[in-house]
């Protein structure tokens, strides 16, 4: 079975990897240089790569992306190049990868200019107001009150796992505003800033042992009242548009590969009674059952980019798929790495046989922890099989009084 995309692609790859072979230097590499210049060194990057159309790249010139038209072969060139090189595909988040994509949906002409371009460049960061403390898997039952005061909303509620609320210029909010309504109907989704007076925000250390999720308290926040996505009451439709986003980028195919390829690189390197792990056929097989699930996901991925340029073609169920199996998948290959590892893969911190700078240790917790978020892949799996396969709904019971 002939996988290559054919010769007429062959130039565009050459590109790729010219730009790569001559550029390389210029992307971050990891290290830590110190805050200032590390930050400095990203943005400069992530100009750099909209600039030549390596990220970005079918995002309108006028909010300042790089215009090309939709080409899922190019995409998938620049994204395997890329992750051969173990080279930074850019800036990421949830401004980025979630709101953007979304504000070119849904969002006003008004809010595309004000928002879109600093996200990109990386001007402007942004956390996710999404789950409560009695609104989680079922965020539809989300508290967090606006209400409307003149030419202002006034927000009072509480969120949770607010990942980077504590680093964030901005939030995307979900918010009740007619408690009337039946509870998908009455919310409306909010932009405002995070140094607004009347917001708390309060660290939550997680098993990577790093403060990346938070709680988040609003009392009397006031906001503008066009800082609003969507119409009154259409929160709901809004924060369905966000998380098809979120699942899709979550884990992508070519995170992963990139991550495979360095698992691969070590087991070369490695040894043990002095053979090399690469040569232990057991090891060997399993690397193996892992890339080919990777393909999968890579042809999965492109089956999704496909939908978006052919009217009809449904592609629900591969949307469904990618979350759950790219969660999960990557979650194997950090726990490959420390496996082989044997006991230095229980290294941590600074410790100084740690591989990797301690990346394999933390990203296996970090992806344990995305399984659960973004919506747990247990419901995830209720989801496929109900609105992906068709298969009845679970049955739910009324609750005894």
């Amino acid at each position: 079975m002939d996988l290559s995309f054919g010769s007429e692609y062959d130039g565009f790859r050459e590109e790729v990897k010219t730009f790569l072979k001559n550029n390389h230097d210029k992307a971050p590499s990891g290290r830590v240089i110190g805050e200032s210049q590390a930050a400095q060194q990203s943005l400069d990057w992530q100009k750099l790569l909209i600039e030549n159309g390596y990220t970005c790249r079918t995002i309108p010139k006028e909010y300042g992306g790089y215009g090309a038209e939709p080409n899922i072969i190019e995409s998938r060139i620049i994204a395997e190049e890329f992750a051969s090189a173990k080279v930074s595909q850019g800036l990421g988040g949830q401004g980025i990868s979630m709101l953007t994509p979304t504000l070119l949906e849904m969002g006003t002409e008004e809010q595309r200019q004000q928002f879109i371009r600093p996200t990109i460049y990386g001007e402007m960061s942004w956390c996710q107001g999404y789950s409560e403390p009695g609104a989680g898997s079922d965020l539809a039952s989300l508290t967090t009150a606006a209400v409307l005061d003149g030419d202002e909303w006034v927000v009072n509620g509480q969120k949770i796992w607010t990942s980077s609320a504590h680093i964030a210029d901005w939030i995307f909010c979900l918010v009740r505003t007619e408690p009337e309504a039946p509870k998908h109907q009455g919310i409306s989704f909010l932009l405002f800033r995070m140094d607004t007076p009347g917001i708390e925000v309060r660290p939550l250390v997680d098993m990577t042992g790093v403060a990346n999720f938070n709680e988040t308290f609003f009392t009397d926040v006031r906001v503008p009242k066009d800082q609003i996505v969507g119409a009154r009451g259409q929160g709901w439709q809004v924060a369905n548009t966000i998380l098809g986003h979120e699942r899709e980028t979550l884990a992508t195919s070519s995170m992963t590969l990139s991550r495979l390829n360095a698992v691969k690189d070590m087991m070369k390197q490695e040894t043990v009674s002095g053979e090399r792990l690469i040569d232990n056929p057991a090891y060997r097989d399993r690397l193996m059952k892992l890339q080919g699930r990777e393909m999968a996901m890579r042809f999965n991925e492109m089956r999704i980019l496909s939908s978006r340029l052919n009217e009809g073609q449904d592609a629900t169920l591969a949307r469904m798929i990618t979350k759950l199996q790219g969660t999960e998948l990557r979650h194997e290959v950090e726990g490959m790495a420390i496996d082989i590892l044997g006991e230095i893969g229980l290294a941590y911190e600074d410790n100084p046989y740690l591989r990797g700078a301690g990346s394999w240790q933390s990203q296996y917790m970090y992806y344990l922890g995305l399984i659960i978020g973004g919506g747990t892949n247990q419901i995830q799996k209720n989801i496929i099989s109900e609105r992906g396969l068709g298969m009845p709904k679970e049955p739910k019971f009324e609750k005894s009084k």
